[in-house]
């Protein structure tokens, strides 16, 4: 595709493009205009399978008329009310609804939501009730925060300093922070489907920094129960529960970023619930509304939430917040989205499509400059062989390869990512692993 093929040779120059290398993709660009189930509309009018759920975000799949519905009435009704010393209706409502799914078991739930605007605001937000905890309790020596090589916790300043991505910290100064090792193991995690048997120790790297900094200082540590972002890294059996066990033992909490595992790409609730370990803080945004408005939320204990709620009543208990926290719009987009995951039972169908979609990825086994192979919940990552000085490359071919050929792919580096949206079928599994296979092959 080039300029002169778009419509009324769309002018691209304005927009400055995240995550993007903006130059090379004004030269091709590759835009997309439509949207329905499973499916995206090119500006040239190809259909293109979601081989992505958008960004990690279309759990329900695009173009659902009852999300649609619900904003229009919600526009109509009330765009927009303040947050800070007012409330309106749907936010209440919404919280309600999230608070009867929330993390945790019950009696132990992560039921006191606190919404946001994003999942970097997520981050953010967690980060700073956690150090606000900290204080609460007479812990205000704790302010830093742990996080882990090859994390990804958003483009907040927060998110920055306990994210593990080189290329998001090396011009920006962050707040005091350390980093677990990651759990990436190719010698001996190679082609797993689900959790890796190896790597479980690689917790105890949270008790070295303890001993190196003094639990009296270490506010939180915040992981991805699954990495998504920099390859999908799977976390190794009993790796979570070592992590929790030693929080619990320093006083430390524990944060779960599942801004990408939250709403059913796991086949569960939520991560925590799939893995069966309950932290204190967990981060959502992207399937909290389907993709369809921006909106977070963060999920906290009542502990965490309780010890805030002290002073005098009429004092804020956390000073932080954002214009459009509890977004009337967003909500009524947010209560849809949950009313179709219930209804159509999307938090568990990746239950039920895992064997069929271990099955199809890791046929993939064999092709040309695969290396590796791993799959979890409806979430794959195939990692290829770099090519030898450009790294990042081999992974860039194919993406454009697929896309060409009618299918959406991510890639981070050498590494391909799937997560189609919960609705897809068998034959559209095998659809996208037939693309990916020939792109695959196909590149030098």
């Amino acid at each position: 595709m080039n300029i002169a093929a778009l419509p009324n040779r769309q002018k691209l120059d304005s927009y400055w493009m995240p995550f993007t290398a903006n130059r090379q993709f004004k030269s091709a660009p590759r835009l997309l205009v439509a949207a329905e189930g499973i499916h995206y509309t090119s500006a040239d009018g190809h259909q293109v399978l979601d081989g992505t759920a958008g960004l990690w975000c279309c759990n329900a799949g695009h173009g659902r008329s009852q999300i649609t519905e619900a904003v229009s009435r919600q526009l109509a009704t009330l765009d927009y009310a303040p947050s800070f010393n007012m409330g309106h209706p749907i936010a209440f409502d919404f919280a309600e609804r999230l608070a009867a799914i929330a993390p945790g078991p019950e009696g132990g739930k992560l039921d006191r939501v606190f919404f946001t605007g994003s999942g970097s605001e997520s981050v953010d937000t967690a980060l700073k009730i956690a150090i606000a905890y900290q204080r609460a309790i007479g812990q205000g020596t704790r302010t830093r925060v742990i996080g882990r090589e090859r994390g990804y916790h958003g483009v907040g300043f927060g998110g920055i300093s306990v994210g593990g991505l080189v290329n998001n910290r090396r011009v920006f100064p962050q707040i005091p922070a350390d980093h677990l090792r990651h759990t990436h193991d190719l010698a001996r995690n190679a082609f797993v489907k689900g959790q890796p048997e190896h790597g479980a120790e690689l917790a105890e790297d949270l008790e070295r920094l303890v001993q190196l900094h003094g639990a009296e200082t270490i506010a939180a540590c915040i992981v991805e129960p699954v990495a998504g972002s920099t390859g999908v890294l799977v976390p190794p059996k009993g790796y979570l529960e070592r992590l929790r066990d030693i929080a619990t033992k320093h006083g430390i909490l524990l944060i779960f970023d599942e801004v990408i595992t939250g709403f059913g790409r796991l086949g569960a609730r939520f991560a925590s619930d799939f893995f069966g370990v309950t932290p204190d803080l967990v981060t959502t945004a992207k399937g909290l509304t389907n993709g369809v408005i921006p909106m977070g939320a963060v999920f906290a204990s009542r502990a965490v939430h309780d010890a805030l709620m002290t002073g005098p009543s009429n004092a804020i208990e956390l000073f932080h917040g954002y214009t459009y926290s509890g977004h009337p719009v967003a909500c009524a987009a947010g209560l849809a989205t949950l009313d179709i995951y219930e209804g159509e039972g999307l938090f568990t169908r990746a239950a039920g499509l895992q064997a069929k979609w271990d099955r199809a990825i890791h046929s993939l086994k064999g092709a040309r400059n695969v290396v590796d192979i791993r799959t979890i919940g409806l979430i794959a990552g195939i990692e290829l062989e770099p090519r030898t000085g450009a790294a990042g490359a081999r992974a860039y071919d194919v993406f454009v390869d697929c896309l060409a050929k009618g299918l959406l792919i991510r890639v981070t580096g050498d590494i391909i990512a799937l997560s189609p949206p919960l609705i897809v079928e068998d034959e559209q599994i095998d659809e996208m692993v037939s693309i990916l296979g020939d792109a695959l092959a196909r590149a030098a």
